[in-house]
């Protein structure tokens, strides 16, 4: 029988047409009302993985539902799900499945920990911050024990022996990634690309981010630091307050690795580069002398910077 005119027809959702699947033990929870866990150490990118990760989503829902906890305004906090949550944020999904946890906040962060750190590839920011809000929050309970945590957090307990057991690190390895978080984002986005080795940028953390600012400048014109070269500037502080960066720079060159290739043992500048500066008829001597004159100069004005 044909419908009557102006009869209203019900469209389908789009997330009748991807199909969010019912999934037994947990809730559809609007996407709008979740939001990314404070201070989430780990990085959600939209890469090869989250195109795979959306496709996946289009041809089958959401299989595995996410975890949240709920909070004070009625909203929810993610805690496992993150790259789940941008993949149907990017699709236009408008619930996802979610299981509901009554979590504590330091609970939430061991939760929220541990499930992360299940990841295949994870960078060493993403550790150092995962493990220090793990270390932090472990240390919280440690402080206030109960019937439920006194076996793991006893008068014995020591945070980083358990911390660095569960996360399959030595002792020795947790600590050089705790200390990452000190330094500035750029090195430690260097860490991240492998520019800067771990152990080098673990003595670098040692320094205050001013000082570390003046070094990535430097990093970026003259080529990554050796571990030496930040010994050697430590050194220097142990006796100082501060350095100047003319100072730092001159550290640095001095301390520099010795080899044939070495940019601060050798310096050339072509004689086409040099003619740019020079009148055609400057003799080669003529031009030697102003440049030894250019220098003294930009010594003595610099001389009252080093100090």
């Amino acid at each position: 029988m044909a419908k009557r005119v102006g009869q209203k027809i019900k469209m389908t959702s789009i997330d009748e047409l991807l199909g969010v699947p019912t999934i037994t033990g947990c809730d559809e929870i609007e996407v709008a009302r979740i939001h990314p866990f404070k201070d989430h150490p780990f990085k959600v990118l939209d890469d090869d993985k989250m195109h795979d990760l959306v496709e996946s989503i289009m041809m089958n829902g959401v299989l595995v539902p996410v975890t949240v906890r709920p909070l004070e305004d009625g909203d929810y906090e993610m805690i496992s799900g993150h790259r789940r949550l941008f993949a149907v944020n990017q699709i236009g999904l408008e619930k996802i499945p979610a299981i509901v946890k009554e979590y504590d906040d330091d609970e939430a962060v061991l939760a929220m920990v541990d499930s992360n750190l299940q990841r295949e590839e994870i960078l060493p920011s993403e550790k150092a911050f995962a493990y220090k809000m793990k270390y932090d929050a472990m240390r919280r309970k440690a402080g206030r024990p109960s019937k439920n945590n006194s076996s793991q957090f006893g008068r014995n307990f020591q945070t980083d022996i358990v911390l660095a057991e569960q996360v399959g690190e030595s002792r020795g390895q947790l600590h050089r990634y705790l200390r990452l978080v000190e330094l500035i984002p750029p090195i430690l986005d260097l860490v991240d690309k492998k520019a800067l080795a771990l152990a080098t940028a673990v003595e670098v953390s040692f320094l205050d981010h001013k000082i570390q600012a003046m070094l990535y400048d430097y990093m970026l014109e003259n080529d990554i630091c050796k571990t030496f070269q930040i010994f050697a500037v430590r050194d220097y502080l142990k006796e100082h307050d501060t350095i100047s960066k003319m100072e730092l720079i001159r550290i640095l060159n001095e301390n520099a690795p010795l080899n044939e290739n070495n940019r601060f043992q050798k310096i050339t500048l072509t004689k086409d580069k040099l003619r740019e500066f020079f009148p055609v008829f400057y003799t080669k001597s003529q031009m030697e002398n102003v440049l030894f004159k250019l220098l003294e100069d930009w010594k003595k004005e610099n001389a009252d910077t080093e100090g």
